[in-house]
């Protein structure tokens, strides 16, 4: 079954390597979508992929990598669109 879910990850999560970390777990996990910081220091996620892929994504986010801080994680699910070919990062908005 195939699902969409936008995170907006919260703390010390830019300049630790968040993105290019949520890169490889994503490509890992088999799926596709965007990493990207945000302004306010935030960093947003959009995946598509199996459910249980994209919620291992997300507990993977609750900790993030070695030298983030997560503070807090907001998600919510959206109606899946088949419009990516991969995951990759994406510049700062």
């Amino acid at each position: 079954m195939n699902a969409r879910i936008r995170i907006f990850v919260y703390g010390d999560v830019q300049g630790v390597f968040f993105r290019s970390n949520s890169v490889s777990e994503a490509n890992g996990l088999g799926l596709s979508g965007w990493v990207r910081n945000r302004s306010d220091g935030s960093v947003e996620i959009v995946a598509e992929g199996e459910k249980e892929k994209l919620e291992e994504l997300l507990s993977w986010c609750r900790k993030g990598p070695g030298a983030a801080r997560v503070d807090e994680v907001k998600y919510g699910w959206e109606k899946p669109a088949g419009e990516f070919s991969g995951f990759s990062a994406r510049p700062t908005v």
